[in-house]
């Protein structure tokens, strides 16, 4: 009986073993799933078509990317409103996972709906939180919305804790925005949102990213600003089409030292002079 002992134990652990290896690939099966779940609702929330105007390009480039088994929450949106303005977006949901990316739609959603009532890009930041702070969940999103006007070239802006966007003139001047912002999306109630006015001249570039293209621990989100400043005032100069300079200050993501989503919205505007 002894002799027999061991091999009786040596199989019991082989199927403790064997249940044990099965459940960890149940949970890793039902993680994955979750993860491409997410991804196809960011892919699915994320708009098809980007409008067009008269003189104004518009491109966008977006890259999810895994931590782990997790998925961020970033997004990018454009629309026309009602007035036949351009509605432009850009956020990052806080946290890496599937509610992240369901509250991201939520949020995309409300900025649509609202964006047909409110009467400025502050005020609807505003409207935004109180709506997001009604629903009592524990996220928050940082965004930035504009407002752009295709007759004149005006951008009314305004920023809830986002990095904030580049510009570029024809001449090759370049640098980053320095609106005034307010808070996240989501944490306090009542904030006020200030805007601020721009405008897109012939030859002029406007870029929005998320801070997981210009921050990381390989770059500072100072030196990764600059270096979008830098390729806008090189693609103004150069009359970089619009998909072009996406495509380029999505490499400054591939940069930063570590994985995060990262979007990118440019907006060119045509120079008449430098076709003639």
């Amino acid at each position: 009986m002894s002799l027999m002992r061991p091999t009786e134990d040596g199989d019991e652990l082989l199927a403790r073993l064997g249940s044990l290896t099965a459940r960890a690939r149940e949970l890793a099966e039902l993680q994955r799933s979750r993860v491409e779940l997410a991804v196809a609702m960011q892919r699915g929330m994320l708009p098809r078509d980007l409008p067009s105007a008269h003189h104004l390009h518009l491109a966008v480039r977006y890259a999810p990317a895994y931590h782990g088994l997790n998925v961020g929450g970033d997004w990018y949106d454009a629309f026309t409103m009602p007035d036949g303005r351009i509605g432009l977006s850009i956020g990052d949901v806080q946290g890496h996972n599937i509610e992240a990316a369901a509250f991201m739609g939520q949020v995309r959603v409300t900025l649509r709906a609202l964006a047909s009532v409110a009467s400025e890009p502050g005020e609807l930041l505003a409207r935004t939180n109180d709506l997001l702070l009604s629903l009592g969940t524990d996220l928050f999103a940082t965004c930035t919305f504009i407002r752009l006007d295709p007759a004149t070239g005006v951008l009314e802006s305004a920023r809830a804790g986002h990095v904030p966007h580049i510009w570029a003139t024809a001449d090759g001047k370049s640098g980053v925005a320095e609106d005034e912002g307010g808070p996240p999306l989501g944490i306090l109630d009542g904030v006020r949102y200030p805007m601020t006015r721009h405008r897109i001249t012939p030859g002029g570039v406007f870029v929005l990213v998320t801070d997981g293209v210009v921050e990381g621990p390989s770059l500072s989100v100072d030196e990764g600003l600059d270096q979008v400043a830098r390729l806008a005032g090189i693609a103004a100069v150069a009359g970089m089409a619009a998909d072009s300079l996406a495509a380029a200050v999505m490499k400054v993501a591939e940069r930063v030292g570590h994985e995060d989503d990262a979007a990118v919205l440019v907006v060119t505007h045509d120079d008449p002079a430098a076709a003639r």
